[in-house]
């Protein structure tokens, strides 16, 4: 579907209209969240001899709890600092139909969704992207994530961050291979403290602004506060492994695979949330080695090195945005799944969530849903 049929728009432009002085290959547009990341990220580019055009997606603020959301005029009074044209884009059709909905659906199927990178992959990087090429005629996008596009090398990779503590490469898997040429990361060789003291020299009003850490269209609260059906509020039963009741619940929403904490049900040794069963509205109790798999498959695959995703080929799996690859081997590939096998059981991977494969160079070679775990 094209942007027009999701009904994206773009608004009138914040301060000063968008006049671009240099050629189309030094053109380029920014994301801005109003953040200091994409902030110190517009800076740069501009610097370093960019025409540079701010954008900013006006999103819903989910549940009717009221504020504007991560999404405000913070990045259009940086731009005017800046001396940068900016505009926002309003996404808010395709942001409840793309990522509010399917995140919804996903914890009524007791599944651990994880709709940033289904924003990057679906919206910023597709549909935002597209209408923006079009409206404005440039080529080239940035954003201020902490991750790197390598360019010394044929076909193009990204990868990870040259700070590992801040690494988001994990939440870009899903770009087209064939828009990693234009993305430009200008935070991939910097660390945080860096770019918050380049934020303070300039006196940017955002050079102390607290990082965004809920989801953006929760307002930042909590996420069950984005969730509309009551499904996923019952309480239920508590099993053991076996299936025998030890308690009750408030709500599937409330918990995740592998959670310790919270649960509420003591059991006179560590057990985590090892089974959710949203048909019966159960949560299961287990050990850590019963919430631990080594064989995991994910689908809706995005490959950007495709002739590494081959069997056999020994890579390095994430199943989650935080801690480091661990070693594991493909076991089965097609164009649309990956099965691999990972050297020791990695805990509590949850269908939902995102498999991220890199080699041994920490480029990406290709990210996917999972689906299902097996020992």
């Amino acid at each position: 579907m094209t942007p027009s049929e999701w009904n994206i728009k773009l608004l009138e432009p914040s301060f000063a209209r968008w006049k671009p002085q240099k050629p189309s290959s030094k053109q380029i547009v920014v994301l801005m969240s109003g953040g200091v990341d994409s902030s110190v990220a517009a800076y740069l580019l501009k610097k370093d001899g960019w025409d540079v055009l701010g954008i900013t997606m006006k999103i819903p603020v989910s549940a009717g709890i009221g504020g504007r959301g991560c999404c405000g005029v913070d990045a259009a009074f940086v731009c005017n600092e800046l001396g940068i044209p900016h505009y926002f884009i309003d996404v808010t059709e395709a942001f409840e139909r793309l990522i509010i909905r399917p995140f919804r659906r996903s914890y009524a199927r007791g599944e651990t969704p994880n709709p940033c990178v289904d924003c990057n992959m679906m919206l910023k990087f597709s549909l935002v992207w597209d209408f923006l090429r079009a409206a404005f005629g440039v080529d080239y996008l940035a954003t201020g994530h902490y991750a790197k596009v390598s360019r010394d090398c044929e076909p193009v990779r990204l990868g990870r961050a040259a700070d590992r503590a801040k690494d988001q490469s994990y939440f870009l898997y899903g770009i087209a291979a064939e828009k990693l040429p234009y993305f430009v990361l200008p935070l991939g060789e910097l660390t945080k403290e860096a770019v918050r003291s380049i934020a303070a020299k300039l006196n940017l009003t955002v050079a102390e602004k607290p990082e965004s850490m809920e989801l953006c269209f929760a307002d930042q609260g909590d996420y069950r506060q984005a969730l509309s059906d009551n499904k996923v509020e019952q309480y239920g039963d508590i099993t053991d492994m076996q299936g025998n009741k030890i308690g009750t619940h408030k709500g599937i929403s409330h918990y995740t695979l592998g959670q310790r904490r919270g649960v509420g049900v003591a059991r006179g040794k560590v057990v985590y949330v090892s089974k959710i069963d949203p048909l019966k509205n159960t949560i299961a109790l287990g050990t850590r080695e019963e919430v631990s798999f080594e064989t995991i498959r994910a689908d809706r695959v995005n490959v950007l090195a495709p002739g590494q995703l081959v069997p056999d080929c020994r890579l390095f799996g994430k199943i989650r945005s935080y801690g480091d690859p661990k070693p594991c081997k493909v076991v089965d590939c097609s164009a649309t799944e990956v099965t691999v096998e990972f050297d020791e059981p990695q805990f509590a991977p949850c269908p939902g969530q995102k498999l991220v494969l890199y080699d041994s160079c920490d480029n990406i070679v290709a990210g996917g849903t999972i689906v299902t775990m097996t020992d």
